[in-house]
């Protein structure tokens, strides 16, 4: 079933909805809070072993806080996340005054680059190397 325009830019509107919300309650956590304790992973609170996205919230925040390095030290994920939960309300705006659908046709042809098995593989080498640096950084 193919996925239709509206179910796909409400699928993202909510989701970057989650995901302000998320940021905004972990911001006011790590402000009354001494240690960089934020967050809440439930592969790492189940196995003790932090997942590729564990230290993505706090990726963001040091974005927020101007601090790229930083950002880069936690989780390289979070500098992808941060550009999708900027861009993509303002793209599904724009497609909505517009009478468009560009970010649909974008997420169709990002999907079928992703599937091909040139891109496919080095994503989840890269995936995995990103969580054995969690696990070596004890996340």
């Amino acid at each position: 079933m193919p996925l239709s325009r509206n179910k796909l830019y409400i699928f993202l509107t909510v989701s970057c909805i989650v995901g302000y919300i998320w940021l905004f309650i972990n911001y006011t956590i790590l402000a009354n809070n001494s240690t960089n304790e934020v967050g809440f992973c439930i592969i790492k609170h189940v196995t003790n072993i932090p997942c590729p996205s564990c230290g993505s919230t706090r990726s963001i925040l040091s974005i927020l806080k101007g601090n790229l390095s930083e950002s880069l030290y936690w989780n390289p994920i979070g500098m992808i996340l941060f550009l999708i939960i900027v861009i993509t309300p303002l793209w599904i705006v724009f497609d909505y005054l517009f009478h468009k659908d560009s970010l649909l046709k974008f997420y169709k042809k990002s999907e079928k680059v992703l599937r091909q098995k040139k891109v496919a593989i080095p994503a989840i080498i890269l995936i995995l190397a990103n969580w054995i640096w969690n696990i070596y950084k004890g996340l």
